[in-house]
């Protein structure tokens, strides 16, 4: 019997706010444990929380990126569960009355990925477990928070993947959030169930709780699509349930029985007022949104000829991508300018963290310029590579790196030169070629590239001396 594996995802993304959603604390990161509190976000009694308002606009700029339905009139309402990472012992978040409905995230492949909500919530403290003892930090509870909740659209870990790498480009372009995994301001459920294929009845399923990786979504799903087939194919049958994954040894392990809203006694926050979005607040918010990441790749790739793979690489970090517009203003070589981004610059600022900040040693006037010195032929390609090295080592303009390195403009025009002294100072190997011998022709580009100090472009050097050669 063949199984399909149908999933869901629930991704909890914190917002950029400089300030937590019903207080005054901070939403940085880090710190020592317990010091971004208050009496507010710990829940002490006799504390109000008062609603941020750049936390409800961050979330209705997220549902209008995602193609979403914004309601009017929303509130907010209390989950109650009993855990230790939620002091007050309920969670401000939105049940019947969400800010956003609908929505969608389009893959790749043309499919769409249907959303059914996205909700406003605060973020719970985290547990640490050290030594056999569990340890509280609550200084990320009551960071705001919005949860993304796709329908049971996905089939496969892929997919899965392809739309969360979507959902942050989004995400981190409109500058709602950072979204960055490994800080935990983006985590995923995963809603996972498995039905005998084409079969329109969904099966039972089971979630995996706070995935904080690609890596961890993609594993999580395989192990469990394998798990519940194995089972379903002895004749058991799967439990709902709520699962913890295990990244060492890629398996999931029960955590609890999986609650339904009614365990959660969902009722509305009576501190905390109606929630008004008017249609004049929602043209001003989408007003804000920049260009969104699929707009993007494809101007790059209709009008500048990019490639898709390098269209996507330069939007995939919204800094990254202006400072290549800002590089193409008054040229028209969009091609090498994504391309000494794309291999010298990512080479020196490797990291996901360091490309998404972009604190780039030169400004992208001194790329344009770099690039304007090699259009006009006043420098080569392997000149321009060398002065964007010593660009990116000093910080300095291309006119002041060739002045501090003795590099001339009239280099380029000398290679014809130096092409013919290597002929003359190699008659051997010149006749070697003549008669076929092709390996000979790497001596003659060899004494070019000595000549000129490693300056020259050995791929312009073989052209000019095939063409003397054959003359």
């Amino acid at each position: 019997m063949k199984w399909e594996m149908v999933i869901g995802l629930e991704t909890h993304v914190e917002l950029a706010t400089e300030t937590k959603i019903f207080c005054s604390c901070t939403t940085k990161f880090g710190g020592e444990p317990n010091t971004h509190c208050c009496p507010i976000c710990m829940g002490h009694p006799g504390s109000l929380p008062f609603l941020n308002r750049k936390a409800v606009e961050y979330a209705v700029m997220a549902g209008l990126a995602l193609n979403c339905e914004i309601n009017e009139i929303s509130k907010m309402d209390r989950k109650h569960y009993v855990y230790p990472d939620l002091p007050k012992a309920f969670q401000i978040s939105q049940y019947d009355l969400p800010l956003c409905l609908g929505g969608y995230v389009m893959l790749s492949s043309g499919k769409r990925i249907n959303l059914n909500r996205i909700h406003l919530e605060e973020d719970a403290g985290k547990l640490i477990h050290e030594n056999g003892k569990m340890l509280m930090d609550y200084n990320r509870g009551g960071v705001p928070l919005i949860e993304v909740v796709s329908e049971p659209d996905l089939s496969n870990a892929q997919e899965a993947v392809e739309y969360l790498e979507t959902l942050q480009l989004i995400l981190r372009t409109i500058g709602v959030s950072d979204c960055r995994m490994q800080e935990g301001s983006m985590r995923c459920d995963v809603n996972i169930s498995v039905r005998e294929k084409g079969s329109p009845v969904l099966g039972t399923k089971a979630e995996v709780k706070n995935l904080n990786s690609f890596t961890a979504v993609q594993a999580a799903i395989e192990y469990e699509f394998a798990r519940q087939s194995e089972i379903l194919e002895q004749g058991g049958k799967i439990q709902q349930e709520t699962l913890h994954f295990r990244a060492a040894t890629g398996e999931t392990i029960s955590m609890r029985d999986k609650e339904n809203a009614d365990d959660y006694r969902y009722f509305r926050e009576p501190d905390i007022t109606a929630i008004l979005v008017t249609p004049d607040d929602i043209a001003a918010l989408r007003e804000r949104l920049p260009e969104l990441p699929a707009v993007r790749i494809a101007r790059y790739v209709n009008d500048y000829k990019l490639t898709e793979q390098d269209a996507g690489l330069l939007c995939k970090y919204k800094r990254v991508s202006d400072f290549f517009e800002a590089a193409l203003s008054g040229t028209n070589n969009p091609k090498t300018v994504a391309a000494f981004i794309l291999t010298q610059m990512f080479s020196l600022i490797s990291t996901e963290v360091e490309r998404e900040k972009w604190e780039t040693p030169i400004p992208p006037e001194y790329l344009r310029d770099l690039v304007l010195l090699l259009d006009s032929n006043k420098i080569n390609h392997n000149l321009a590579k060398i002065i964007m090295v010593k660009m990116l080592e000093t910080g300095n303009d291309p006119e002041s790196v060739m002045k501090a390195e003795g590099i001339s403009t009239t280099e380029a025009i000398l290679i014809d030169a130096l092409c013919a002294n290597a002929i003359e100072a190699n008659p051997a190997a010149a006749e070697d070629y003549r008669k076929g011998k092709e390996k000979a022709l790497q001596a003659l580009i060899g004494n070019v590239m000595r000549q000129s100090k490693g300056r020259a472009d050995a791929e312009e050097a073989k052209k000019i001396l095939i063409d003397l050669l054959k003359g």
